[in-house]
């Protein structure tokens, strides 16, 4: 039957919460209310038998973790055996006149068969004990402990990055996510808990020198003074029950010592501890034949045991011959089958073995890891997601999640982003500073290490988090490291949102668009333009930072003119004009009047001449006038950008779109604008003529 069973066929309260406070409550009973001889032995027996079994588990048991429950039992099965103490002790100095089978047999057999009567011998063999679980066992564990706990925590983080990664990467789903971090927590709470347990027998090996010693002179002064015994039949009396009683104690404590020391230095396996030293320890013939060796060298010495020795090293030649054998029939059997048989192909590779690039990644150098582990406060991952939910309702599709993952191969505090497997944007951050950024006025300067904003290429400075409140006194804006790396990362996601937009994400938007409108979508794909120039478009509305949200009136101006051309750029441009009054409001905001520049006549004459004579349907201007006309609106739109005002460049719709590609690298603060796209109720003045 298995315990699982077992345990199942208890009655409910003994399966339930019942036994536990019940076993605390008798602990303290035990305490205070005298036991007799025969509680006393069954009690005793009792904590041995518990000690065995504890140490029987831990020693079957595979890894540490199945076993979580163990600091609990030390705890518990302390303070049964020092309240089996207080209860011996009270039973020696109330009846140890009587003799040495006054409180019961288990102490009397201690302190006369295991000792031999002698209470000197005794005093020995407890100190031994003593010095053995306090000094060897129990500070081994506990260092072994403190040290677990101490790596187990430093290794979150990554961990926990590891997860995050397998979950990006869709290796593993969201419940064993949620399982592997549950198991990271509770493997850091066990070593935590098994750090503080070994405190608790530490403190028991010391309670137990204190209690032999008060024993012996509390027994001393209640023989001789209180029952009138002599001081010789006094000393033998209550020292071998006092020794007695230790040793009864002693042995169980050193038992779930080395429980504890057992469990802590076990490693995860899927093999039992027996099993494990047997196939790794004695599993070596060499090790055993020259182990053989030195013994029997040992042995040939005159003056040494010869017989011992020589009779040992023959058994482990023995072993070691019977080793070798088994090694070498084993490592025969697939030579023969290898000979016989043809040789068997190289596995062949699959579609397996190539691993897709990540859509967004973001790679730290190690000092950066705190920065995403949120035991350490870290708040880059809740940053990210709030950067993912926000461009998400902005730009009108699910971005996609962003794979974080340290990088030995970057600085300690250099971060990477990268956009379908291309590095973007690069950078090194202070992760215990903040940094002070200059929006373009302040009234004074900060100490600290100067440097450029990764996102906007201001003026920054890195700063203490002391002189947070004075630099924002005197006009600086003031962030973290987390918020730096979100806002680079929201910035270079918003830039190449059109990349990250394929087919997929078209499919999800006429999906939740088919549920609002259903017989637009079926009559829109593919009767009317196909799918791969609806993605094309949408792609051109991201790249020109027009965001998608309006789907609706996407699909219905596709839908209206799809019949007349499905070629994407001319899609574009009456989509584009179909949202021209959000396009405008983005620009401009609830303003009435509208400052644009225009080209001169002859100027847009000659641009309409080259786009005819482009081979790609492209500009093919002079270099001379591209630079000039460059040069004459990048300083326009500089000097509106210092003022706050848009810059907003009004051309013809059919130069619209292949000047707008021309200049965004260039001047990505102009907007260039067909005249078919401002709505009707803006007044439009014309502030500068471009020729």
């Amino acid at each position: 039957m298995s315990s699982q069973s077992f345990v199942s066929r208890l009655p409910h309260g003994l399966k339930g919460a019942v036994w536990a406070p019940a076993m605390v409550i008798t602990l303290l009973l035990m305490m205070v209310i005298p036991l007799p001889p025969i509680a006393l032995d069954l009690l005793f027996t009792f904590n041995i038998a518990l000690s065995v079994i504890i140490l029987m588990v831990t020693v079957y048991a595979m890894r540490p973790l199945d076993v979580t429950v163990f600091p609990t039992i030390l705890l518990l099965a302390t303070l049964f055996r020092l309240a089996l103490n207080i209860a011996s002790t009270r039973v020696v100095l109330m009846k140890g006149h009587e003799g040495t089978d006054a409180a019961g047999k288990v102490i009397q057999s201690f302190g006369e068969f295991v000792v031999g009567g002698s209470y000197a011998i005794g005093l020995v063999v407890f100190i031994i004990f003593i010095v053995i679980n306090f000094v060897v066992v129990t500070k081994g564990a506990g260092r072994v402990s403190e040290v677990n706990a101490r790596f187990t925590l430093d290794a979150m983080p990554g961990k926990q990055m590891a997860i995050d990664a397998d979950l990006n990467a869709g290796m593993i789903d969201q419940e064993q996510a949620r399982s592997r971090r549950e198991h990271i927590q509770q493997e850091a709470n066990f070593y935590g808990a098994m750090d503080g347990a070994s405190k608790f027998v530490r403190g028991d090996a010391v309670a137990g020198i204190i209690i032999l010693l008060v024993n012996i002179a509390g027994g001393l002064a209640v023989g001789i003074l209180q029952y009138g015994l002599s001081a010789g039949e006094a000393m033998r009396i209550y020292t071998l029950l006092t020794i007695g009683d230790g040793l009864v104690a002693q042995i169980p404590a050193l038992l779930l010592s080395t429980a504890a020391a057992i469990l802590v230095t076990r490693v995860a396996s899927t093999q039992a501890m027996g099993r494990q030293i047997l196939t790794q320890l004695f599993g070596s013939p060499r090790a055993l034949g020259a182990t053989a060796g030195v013994i029997g060298l040992l042995g040939v010495i005159p003056g040494m045991p010869n017989l011992p020795f020589l009779m040992l090293a023959t058994v482990i030649g023995l072993a070691a011959w019977f080793v070798y054998r088994r090694d070498a029939a084993a490592s025969a059997a697939p030579n023969q089958t290898e000979d016989s048989a043809p040789a068997a192909a190289p596995t062949e590779i699959s579609w397996e073995d190539v691993q897709p690039v990540d859509l967004i990644g973001l790679e730290l150098g190690y000092r950066l890891i705190p920065l995403v582990d949120r035991a350490q406060g870290g708040e880059l991952m809740g940053r990210v997601k709030g950067i993912r939910k926000k461009l998400s309702q902005e730009l009108g599709f699910l971005i996609a999640p962003v794979h974080i993952r340290d990088n030995l191969d970057l600085a300690p505090s250099v971060y990477r982003i990268s956009v379908l497997g291309v590095p973007l944007g690069e950078a090194q951050i202070e992760p215990d500073l903040e940094l002070a950024i200059n929006p373009g006025q302040v009234f004074g300067d900060v100490p600290g290490i100067a440097c450029k904003d990764p996102a906007f290429g201001l003026d920054a400075v890195w700063i203490a988090p002391a002189l947070r409140d004075q630099a924002q006194t005197l006009g600086y804006t003031v962030v973290d490291g987390s918020t730096v790396i979100a806002t680079h990362l929201s910035k270079l996601v918003q830039e190449h949102a059109s990349e990250l937009f394929g087919h997929e994400e078209a499919h999800q938007l006429l999906n939740l668009l088919a549920r609002q409108a259903p017989k637009l979508v079926e009559d829109l794909v593919p009767k009317t333009v196909p799918l791969s120039a609806i993605v094309k478009v949408l792609q051109n509305l991201l790249a020109e930072g027009v965001p998608i949200r309006d789907m609706r009136s996407i699909a219905e101006s596709l839908a209206e003119h799809g019949t007349k051309s499905q070629d994407p750029v001319f899609l574009t441009g009456v989509v584009r004009a179909a949202l021209g009054r959000s396009i405008v409001q983005h620009i401009n905001g609830l303003s009435q009047e509208l400052e644009v520049m225009t080209l001169n006549p002859d100027l847009e004459h000659i641009l309409q001449q080259s786009l005819q004579k482009g081979e790609d349907g492209g500009l093919g201007m002079e270099p001379g006038l591209a630079q000039r006309l460059l040069e004459n609106l990048r300083k326009i739109a500089e000097k509106h950008e210092v003022m706050g005002q848009p810059s907003v460049l009004v051309v013809s719709p059919a130069l619209r779109f292949w000047l707008a590609r021309w200049l965004r690298p260039s001047v990505r603060s102009l907007h260039v604008l067909g005249v078919n796209e401002i709505p009707d109720n803006k007044r439009v003045r014309i502030i500068a003529s471009i020729g």
